[in-house]
């Protein structure tokens, strides 16, 4: 380790070493350690290895890239921050020594223990396998069975079906969210493999290890003479300084692309139109939701009843400089705003009515009952419109999708968990 990360983090004891990192404790930061990137390319187990000067920056630029696309979709991560050019900040956990292994694509071991089956036979649903962690056996598949019989128990927390079924779905949801991910770039994600560990402070399952261009194998447009990842060396005939020069090319290739995974490839926004400043309170909420899928909002007031000309030339602003828009009607009592919108522009109109107690049953039929031509929807829950909104814009700009699908994936494990403990107290 360099003197001045030394100098500057207070570096404890190593806490373990693999073929391609060190873990370090940080003395002044209990729960933490710091994860240094080495300079070697292994495969099959370590049976190959060598130097590849630059690929412990190369990797930790691509794990920590990686790593923040994930946590900022809502994936709980071990990862903090990037603490320098070969080494990250991460929380300290405790390794499930389970690789988990996703498959969109047949290639590679499968094709293999699977004879019969085509290379390029796709998977939907995904095809997911775990391997015991076990060089010396060369990492052994295991059934979920196996490792339940195995009963490991880490940082406290023994890994039974729910834990099990947790990294499961995790690793499902990770994959797709990769995989969307690396489409923005023509490329293929074709299978990948992650693991876990369990933070010493919180016992939470969490995702752990790196993922770099070690983890996956990434195919642009689909082709896998174009292969970008480790198989490319794992391929070599003969380990010659101009084959390590071309692997090294495309692992550089890949940590310089992955960056572009964390920008929007296109922008939109949601106008929310309120027929007076009363509903305030209700489109308040609307933009808080928006806001965490990343999506801009714009409140705006009009009322289509008493003044449909200013309705009309607000929207026609918004129509008018070729940012897609979804609009939002929050009209009281009576809902014209939604309809009149709907029938007089091509982008999407959510009507999202704030409902009283006294007349709300009456009231929500003004925005469910349309004349012919309107294709508003009606959504009551202003988390809800927001995130039908979310969907929409889903469709065409991957980070706003990521944010969903890991909110699905975040809510059916929070689900598990409350019913792990309910099960506990019962019995």
């Amino acid at each position: 380790l360099s003197t001045h990360i030394r100098h500057k983090l207070k570096i404890g004891q190593k806490l373990n070493e693999g073929k391609t990192k060190q873990i370090f404790e940080l003395v002044d930061q209990p729960g933490l350690v710091l994860v240094q990137s080495k300079d070697q390319i292994t495969a099959g187990n370590a049976v190959r290895k060598d130097q590849m000067e630059g690929k412990a920056a190369i990797a930790n630029k691509t794990t920590s890239c990686v790593f923040k696309l994930l946590q900022e979709s809502g994936i709980k991560t071990a990862f903090v921050k990037q603490q320098s050019d070969t080494a990250f900040i991460a929380a300290h956990c405790e390794m499930i020594p389970i690789e988990w292994v996703c498959r969109r694509v047949a290639t590679g071991s499968f094709l293999k223990r699977n004879p019969g089956v085509k290379e390029g036979y796709r998977f939907s649903p995904l095809k997911m396998e775990m391997f015991f962690k076990d060089d010396a056996n060369n990492d052994p598949q295991w059934s979920e069975e196996q490792i339940l019989e195995a009963k490991f128990s880490l940082a406290g927390l023994t890994i039974g079906k729910c834990e099990v079924d947790i990294m499961n779905r995790s690793t499902v949801a990770i994959f797709e969210i990769l995989e969307k991910s690396w489409a923005t770039q023509n490329c293929t994600l074709v299978d990948m493999k992650i693991e876990f560990g369990v933070n010493v402070k919180t016992q939470e399952i969490v995702l752990a290890d790196v993922i770099d261009n070690d983890s996956w194998r990434l195919w642009p447009a689909g082709d896998r003479s174009q292969q970008k990842d480790k198989q490319v060396y794992r391929d070599l005939k003969e380990v010659t300084p101009e084959a390590m020069q071309m692997v090294k090319r495309n692992f550089e290739w890949v940590s310089e692309r992955v960056k572009l995974l964390l920008e929007s490839q296109s922008r939109g926004r949601v106008v929310v139109l309120m027929g007076s400043t009363s509903d305030m309170a209700h489109c308040e909420k609307i933009k808080k939701a928006c806001t965490s899928y990343g999506i801009p909002c714009i409140l705006r007031v009009t009322s289509a009843h008493k003044g449909p000309d200013e309705t009309l030339r607000i929207k026609a602003e918004y129509e008018g400089d070729g940012v897609p828009t979804v609009f939002v009607a929050v009209a009281g009592r009576s809902n014209g705003l939604g309809p009149v919108m709907s029938g007089n522009t091509a982008y999407p109109v959510i009507n999202c009515p704030p409902l009283t107690p006294d007349w709300g049953a009456q009231d929500v039929w003004s925005s469910l009952r349309m004349p012919s031509g309107l294709g508003c929807s009606t959504i009551l829950s202003p988390d809800a419109a927001a995130q039908f909104a979310a969907q929409i814009f889903g469709l065409t700009d991957h980070l706003v999708w990521c944010k969903l699908r890991a909110s699905m994936l975040n809510t059916w494990v929070s689900l598990k968990v409350a019913d792990k403990k309910l099960q506990a107290c019962s019995v």
